[in-house]
């Protein structure tokens, strides 16, 4: 097994374990042995379980879900946030993982005290990235925070029902979920307050 290939599969065996026993309870002693491979090769790629997880959580996470969202076309703010959604059931099982992983720091299930810090640093530009999404959609430019607030708890329902549950959620249904909260909205051209 080359170096890249080796390197990859200790991180894919780690998601697993991660998301089988938790951040506390993944040894690397057991992702070495299901990789079959020493302690000190895992050692020479990461100098700790801390390490290994924060690469998953803070760069591999965090790109999935920028690559997600570089793949939306959508001409309105509904048909944006509805494929959004919608392609969350679509997603490797290694992505679902990590992703998985990423919402049990998010919500301060899984982790240390540095991964929640992290993922509550996040947490704000959430808020901020979501505002931003809106805006070309309105004729009015700052959506008002409590329908913002409202959209965020919305979507993270529905992503916990995808990603964490590992149910499928058909597309005419979440466009409906998200219609009935934004378009009132959208038709009168504002979300300000």
């Amino acid at each position: 097994m080359g170096e890249k290939d080796l390197r990859s599969r200790i991180k894919e065996v780690a998601v697993e374990h991660f998301n089988n026993h938790g951040y506390h309870g993944t040894t690397i002693r057991n992702i070495a042995r299901e990789v079959d491979c020493s302690l000190p090769m895992i050692y020479y790629y990461y100098k700790s379980k801390k390490e290994l997880f924060d690469e998953i959580i803070t760069q591999d996470y965090l790109l999935l879900l920028k690559r997600l969202a570089k793949s939306l076309e959508a001409k309105d703010a509904i048909e944006y946030y509805t494929q959004w959604v919608y392609n969350l059931n679509n997603l490797s099982n290694y992505d679902r993982h990590i992703y998985r992983l990423g919402i049990k720091v998010y919500l301060s299930f899984d982790g240390d005290r540095d991964h929640i810090e992290a993922m509550e640093a996040y947490e704000e530009s959430v808020y901020i990235r979501h505002r931003e999404i809106l805006k070309p959609f309105l004729s009015s430019p700052n959506p008002s925070s409590l329908v913002v607030r409202t959209l965020i708890h919305l979507l993270d329902t529905l992503i916990i029902e995808i990603v964490v549950k590992g149910r499928s959620i058909p597309q005419e249904d979440i466009r409906a979920e998200i219609s009935l909260l934004l378009k009132p909205c959208l038709q009168a051209g504002t979300l300000t307050t």
